[in-house]
């Protein structure tokens, strides 16, 4: 069947199909268990949840017991959910026992696989599990991705709206690990109590580690052509940690979208983005209209320039990025220019 997007999974299980698997895979494993803690919570009596859970690694089961686990079926219940943690680390045996029971469920039986692909991997066994159960794909997420993933969490799972900013800011102080992540949002729900909506200032207030400089904030200066400032922060970007292709990987990600809005319009950048950088789209449109198309071509091409300077040179980061910032800085349109 067709993979399912993330935020796809809990309409599925609204639906509540008698019977049947889900495949969850990627290397993100905190929303891989996230979403099997979904699925048990979905189809599971709690009056008669010891006699209708069980839980394997993959690894550690043979393939008998693992038959007889799911073949088992339902106590006092409608359904029987079956985990098997790991799947990458199945048998052969035991995986065959596995896919028939994808392709063909027992009555009751809900089956939930976790994995992790290996790289290169061409074992059938992955792609037969994505053909028969509702499969879904878990990858870490970017840091661009992390301030829209911790926006919506606090809007589905908490009920506050966190401002685009204060997602910044948690995100640079945390970092993208998103068990740490949901601590923090849970704190701000605790903190801010019955207000509906928080902002940098309550991520200030409750301790967060927050940067000195907001890396979001940073690459906001390049789109809105603030070199000098730009060039003033570098030194405590490159102290927190940040390095030079590094932050040449993320102002080519600005320059793109700038383009995209110079060449199309809002709805060019609005179709491109994933799921979780929509809610760039806002603050891209603004910027864009300091630039011109050829003036983003320019600045892609200094990019360009600096990242093979940064490989084969022997500049530092520092001294790398500021001679690229004002190179940037020196891109004017004529009509400026004059």
């Amino acid at each position: 069947m067709p993979p399912l997007r993330p935020a796809q999974l809990d309409r599925t299980l609204r639906d509540r199909v008698a019977g049947g698997a889900f495949f969850f895979h990627g290397d993100e494993d905190f929303l891989r268990e996230d979403a099997a803690s979904r699925v048990v919570a979905a189809y599971l009596d709690p009056a008669t949840r010891d006699f209708n859970f069980d839980q394997v690694r993959g690894a550690d089961v043979a393939a008998e017991d693992l038959a007889s686990v799911i073949g088992t079926p339902p106590m006092m219940a409608e359904h029987r959910v079956v985990v098997v943690r790991d799947a990458q680390g199945l048998s052969v045996k035991a995986r065959e026992v596995v896919e028939a029971a994808a392709k063909a469920p027992p009555q009751g039986l809900i089956l939930v696989l976790s994995a992790v692909i290996p790289s290169a991997s061409k074992a059938k066994f992955y792609d037969d599990l994505k053909k028969h159960a509702v499969s879904i794909e878990f990858a870490p997420l970017s840091h661009d991705d992390a301030p829209g993933w911790a926006m919506e969490t606090a809007r589905e799972e908490l009920g506050y709206e966190l401002e685009p900013d204060a997602a910044r800011a948690l995100v640079g102080g945390v970092g993208v690990d998103l068990g740490t992540l949901t601590s923090e949002l849970k704190k701000l729900a605790a903190y801010a109590q019955e207000r509906k909506r928080v902002t940098l200032e309550d991520v200030r207030a409750v301790g967060g580690a927050i940067p000195r400089q907001d890396r979001w904030e940073w690459f906001d200066l390049i789109a809105e052509r603030r070199f000098r400032e730009a060039v003033a922060a570098l030194p405590v970007m490159l102290d927190q940690g940040e390095n030079g292709v590094g932050l040449v990987i993320g102002m080519g990600g600005v320059m793109l979208r700038i383009g995209l809005v110079c060449a199309g319009g809002p709805a060019a950048l609005e179709r491109e983005l994933k799921p979780f950088q929509k809610w760039m789209a806002r603050r891209v449109g603004p910027q864009a209209r300091k630039w011109t198309l050829p003036e983003v071509d320019r600045a892609m091409e200094e990019l360009l320039r600096t990242d093979r300077l940064l490989k084969s040179a022997s500049l530092s980061d520092r001294q790398a990025i500021e001679e690229l910032l004002l190179r940037l800085w020196a891109i004017e349109r004529p009509a400026r220019a004059a």
